[in-house]
C-alpha cells in the first residue's frame, strides 16, 4: 500500500510522501476521531485539481482504515505506521519514519493547536520531535534493530496520545 499511496501523492504533486501523509492522518485522528477525510485531502493537496475516483477511494480507504485501527474498541495491536517494506534500503526506511513523525506532529497540531501537553504525552511529543532528526546514514543489523524499536515505540505512543485525548473528550462530556 505504501508505494500505491506514494504514486498517487506524486501524481497530484503533493509535497509529502505516503509516510508523512499517514502520520498526518494518524495525528489528526488521535486528537479528533471524527475528523473528516476531506480535511486531510485539503491539507495533502494544495491545488484544487480533482482526484480520479480510484485515487480518492484508495486514499479515503487508508484514512478510514487508520480511523478503525485507532478506535479503542479495535484492539491495540493492529495499528501500524505506513512505511516502506523492510526489504527496502535502510536509509529509505529511516527517511520515511522521519517523515511519518513530521506528519504526525502536523496532524496533532492541526486539531490540537498550541495547547500544552501533560505527562506522558509531553514526553512522547518531545520524542517524536527527536525522531524527525534521526541520521538516515545508517547501516547494519544494529541500526535495523534500533529502527524496529523506534517503530514499536511509536505504535504504542500513538495509542497513548489517542487515549489521553479520548479521556479528555469523555471528561468534557460529563
Amino acid at each position: 500500500m505504501y508505494q500505491a499511496i506514494n504514486t498517487i501523492l506524486e501524481k497530484y504533486r503533493a509535497a509529502i510522501d505516503a509516510a508523512e501523509a499517514h502520520g498526518m492522518a494518524s495525528g489528526m485522528l488521535c486528537i479528533a476521531r471524527q475528523t473528516d477525510v476531506g480535511n486531510w485531502f485539503r491539507v495533502l493537496f494544495e491545488s484544487e485539481e480533482p482526484l480520479l475516483d480510484e485515487d480518492a477511494d484508495l486514499l479515503a480507504q487508508l484514512f478510514e482504515r487508520t480511523r478503525q485501527l485507532l478506535d479503542p474498541e479495535a484492539g491495540d495491536f493492529e495499528f501500524d505506521l505506513l512505511l516502506p517494506d523492510e526489504d527496502e534500503p535502510l536509509f529509505e526506511q529511516i527517511e520515511a519514519l522521519k517523515n511519518w513523525c513530521q506528519g504526525f506532529l502536523f496532524g496533532v497540531g492541526y486539531n490540537q493547536g498550541g495547547s500544552s501537553w501533560s505527562g506522558d504525552s509531553a514526553e512522547i511529543m518531545r520524542d517524536v520531535i527527536e525522531f524527525t532528526k534521526l541520521d538516515s546514514d545508517a547501516d547494519g543489523d544494529e541500526d535495523e534493530s534500533a529502527l524496529t524499536e523506534i517503530r514499536e515505540y511509536l505504535r504504542a505512543a500513538v495509542l497513548m496520545v489517542r487515549d489521553q485525548f479520548l479521556d479528555q473528550s469523555q471528561a468534557n462530556l460529563h
